[in-house]
């Protein structure tokens, strides 16, 4: 049976002792998956570190953190010291004629560069929403 990359980060963060939560869902209505806030697959606690994963396959993982530097939400999560965004990247890894294994490739987001986020202010709208959502939590 074939896994998902968001299972594979799922077990992965379990047993490093994280409770972990899958946050992005399917709409039927318009056929996608829906990743919460516009890049989260997973949302992890481990004490007070909190963490929002994006899941994707190993050759993606640029693509998905050029996605969320350009989201100005995620700019707003990071803004607390104990909040974080990591990128995970799955690919099958092993030496030739050998069995391949699973291997993550996990990039932090440290900071959301401003330049990308195409000329969204604090006054947007789309901010303030997303300001209030992550005070809620």
């Amino acid at each position: 049976m074939k896994t998902s990359p968001t299972q594979r980060s799922l077990k992965l963060l379990r047993s490093q002792g994280y409770l972990v939560a899958i946050v992005e869902h399917w709409n039927s209505y318009v056929k996608i998956r829906q990743d919460l806030w516009g890049f989260a697959d997973l949302l992890a606690v481990r004490g007070d570190d909190c963490l929002l994963v994006q899941t994707t396959s190993g050759p993606n993982v640029s693509a998905r953190i050029a996605k969320i530097q350009a989201e100005p939400k995620a700019a707003l999560w990071l803004q607390s010291s104990n909040r974080r965004i990591v990128v995970h990247g799955w690919r099958k890894v092993g030496a030739r004629g050998k069995r391949k294994l699973w291997e993550c490739r996990e990039e932090e987001i440290h900071a959301v560069d401003r330049a990308s986020r195409r000329g969204v202010h604090q006054s947007d709208p789309r901010v303030d929403r997303a300001e209030q959502s992550l005070n809620n939590l």
